[in-house]
């Protein structure tokens, strides 16, 4: 009997010692990943600010470890079409998504689609969030962001804003700035944020609300005035816009365009884990951090944790404002 059992406790002493432990397995799946090229779908035109963000950060990974992550551009049905080709991909970490607010987080809350994000993604990496900036028509009868709520909530209905099209993020970002400050306006959708800031420039329009990517530019060349951002906190990238978060009733106003990546929701754990590394070592650079501001991103990296819990919020702030606005686009 006490041979037996020598025999049985020696075997699983042995048994265990030739098993692998689970750390010891994704650090063995996690050096091996990528072992070829990866692709890299953008779900928008090349030029974008989706697109440039992914490049910048992907070719500093790249050059991290060693394999080429391709970019490809597959624009259509504002995101959704190249999005769903990644939600449709193998989940092996060789089919990475550029995401961003758009395909994301506004169209499932106003239209159908074709991919679930909970059930088809995995967040893997927040890259940064794009500040939106208050802009006025250069004659516009206020110099400051609580002159410009005092004048537009005197005259209810009278004063117009310009977005990228209803339900777009912009929209939906201005009529959170609109609902905190009580101002009744006019929304006036334009095919895009170009021809909309052509409208505001061009004095046909009173003020937007966007990116400051876009509206950078414009403002700095005189050609309309900023008088606030979206971002509580303010933001590094234009340090002298104050945050709309501080006029009286629009406290707690916080909200951006986010840009990260994600994959396969069944990609391996291990995987996961060695992207979003990655992408933190490469946004912990000075030189991606540079190239990002001059798109107007500002760099907050978040791992897949704290990606995913990020997203929660985005997708319920949005989705308050959605239903207190009765939005829906046909499609």
């Amino acid at each position: 009997m006490l041979h037996r059992r020598s025999l049985l406790l020696a075997a699983a002493a042995g048994a265990a010692l030739a098993a692998p432990s689970l750390a010891a397995f994704r650090a063995r799946a996690q050096a091996a990943y990528p072992n070829r090229a990866v692709r890299m779908i953008i779900p928008w035109p090349p030029g974008q600010a989706t697109d440039l963000m992914a490049r910048v950060t992907a070719q500093r990974i790249s050059e991290q470890w060693g394999q080429p992550i391709v970019p490809e551009n597959r624009a259509g049905a504002a995101g959704m079409i190249g999005t769903d080709l990644v939600a449709k991909s193998a989940p092996d970490g060789y089919t990475l998504l550029a995401a961003s607010t758009g395909p994301i987080t506004t169209a499932p809350l106003v239209q159908r689609t074709p991919y679930d994000v909970e059930r088809d993604f995995a967040p893997i990496a927040m890259i940064g969030i794009s500040p939106y900036v208050l802009i006025v028509r250069n004659d516009f009868p206020a110099r400051t962001a609580g002159e410009f709520v005092a004048k537009v909530r005197a005259e209810p209905g009278k004063y117009t804003y310009a977005t990228s099209g209803t339900g777009a993020a912009a929209h939906l970002i201005s009529l959170m700035f609109l609902a905190k400050a009580k101002l009744d306006t006019v929304h006036v959708p334009f095919q895009g944020s170009g021809p909309g800031l052509t409208a505001v420039t061009a004095g046909q329009v009173d003020f937007a609300i966007e990116t400051l990517a876009a509206t950078g530019p414009l403002f700095r060349q005189g050609a309309v005035r900023a008088l606030g951002v979206s971002l509580a906190n303010g933001t590094e990238l234009a340090p002298e816009l104050m945050p709309l978060a501080r006029l009286p009733g629009v406290e707690g106003y916080d909200v951006g365009a986010f840009g990260g990546y994600m994959l396969p929701k069944a990609t391996p754990r291990a995987v996961i884990e060695r992207l979003a590394v990655e992408t933190e070592r490469a946004l912990a650079t000075a030189e991606v951090k540079q190239r990002l501001a001059t798109i107007g991103l500002q760099v907050q990296p978040r791992n897949a944790a704290a990606f995913a819990e990020f997203l929660k919020r985005h997708s319920a702030e949005f989705r308050d404002v959605i239903e207190a606005n009765k939005l829906r686009v046909d499609g």
